[in-house]
């Protein structure tokens, strides 16, 4: 099976008819200056340099401001420039990042016309008050207008999605995820709210009228929102944004981000979470007091398992007093695992009764 690549292009901040709250998109980019053809075309022929498009599967993704809503000769102009590769069959397909409101029946054909297979929509939230308080110009019934053509013309739909915006809470950015599973996505991502420089919400900020979320609380409801994207096998291809210069810890001196829950491994503490409550809840059905048990887990799995810097065998340990033995197993399928007490408390205090007769 071939390895997905994507060969990311990134258009900041063009087309956007206004600036969402906690929207810096060259800083998040890192990319300050404007995308032309030629600029596309470099960026391509880098990543070619280095990939096989023999073992790979490579895709061409238009991310960053609002791509169907650019000026559409140089839509025209970078579209074609991707489409060349697939021609040539250098690249299997084109992506594209844009707005619920950027998007009708025109555009769609357009995008066709280029091979374009998949569309990621900004939701941010499912909430009319929550998006007018963001600033994001459009409203859930853009949303499902969006989704339902994008659906109809033959396109794979993403959607984005944001946890900790202002005013939202924990019960809203579950309800949005209910929302757009309706919609029926095939992939989503999700996005922690982060304090980045020179927004709308810095000022908010520094004002004291915005509050980010805790970390613990960003991982504990992504948790449950990737729990809920899993239950209906949407696919999850993000929590978090991804780790840059600019998007660091706070007190790195190039970083962007003022404050909020970044972690490097935001990802994984989610994952790993999911795993812990799995672990757990599994414990707990064993009628039986454990001591220590063994998780037999696929390869891909066994990181998340043990928690970042072992924070799940550590936890179940302080808090349950349950030694935790991970073992990979490539028979099981990635996702599943199984679970087999080696130890119980009847077991533990033999084996102390034991020792301390051979020791009288």
């Amino acid at each position: 099976m071939k390895k997905k690549y994507i060969i990311p292009i990134f258009v900041p901040h063009l087309g956007c008819p206004n600036d969402c709250i906690f929207c810096n998109q060259k800083a998040i980019s890192g990319q300050k200056n404007k995308m032309t053809k030629e600029k596309a075309k470099k960026i391509i022929d880098e990543y070619l340099k280095v990939l096989n498009n023999n073992e790979a599967q490579i895709e061409i993704a238009f991310f960053g401001g609002s791509f169907t809503a650019i000026d559409e000769k140089l839509q025209e102009e970078l579209l074609q420039t991707a489409h060349e590769y697939i021609k040539n069959r250098k690249v299997e397909s084109i992506r594209i990042s844009t707005r619920p409101d950027a998007i009708n029946k025109e555009i769609l054909k357009r995008l066709k016309k280029y091979k374009v297979k998949t569309i990621e929509l900004g939701v941010q939230s499912a909430n009319d008050y929550i998006l007018q308080r963001s600033n994001r110009g459009h409203s859930f019934s853009d949303v499902k207008k969006a989704s339902k053509l994008i659906r109809f013309y033959g396109f794979k739909l993403g959607h984005q999605m944001m946890v900790g915006l202002p005013e939202s809470t924990r019960i809203d950015e579950i309800n949005t995820a209910k929302a757009l599973i309706k919609l029926k996505p095939k992939m989503v991502r999700i996005y922690p709210v982060l304090v980045v420089k020179n927004t709308k919400l810095e000022k908010e900020y520094l004002e004291g009228v915005y509050n980010p979320i805790p970390l613990a609380q960003a991982i504990d409801t992504c948790k449950d929102l990737v729990k809920l994207f899993y239950k209906k096998k949407i696919d999850v291809i993000r929590v978090g944004l991804q780790n840059t210069d600019e998007i660091s810890e706070p007190d790195s001196k190039q970083s962007q981000v003022v404050a909020g829950p970044y972690h490097p491994a935001f990802r994984q503490l989610v994952e790993s979470a999911i795993w812990y409550d799995e672990i757990v809840s599994k414990i707990k059905k064993l009628n039986v007091k454990v001591k220590e048990v063994e998780i037999d887990v696929n390869p891909v799995n066994i990181n998340n398992v043990i928690g970042h810097k072992k924070e799940n065998v550590k936890k179940l340990k302080e808090i349950y007093d349950v030694d935790l033995i991970v073992k990979k197993n490539s028979d099981i399928k990635p996702g599943k695992s199984k679970i087999a007490i080696t130890k119980t408390y009847k077991d533990f205090l033999e084996e102390n009764k034991k020792s301390c007769i051979a020791n009288q």
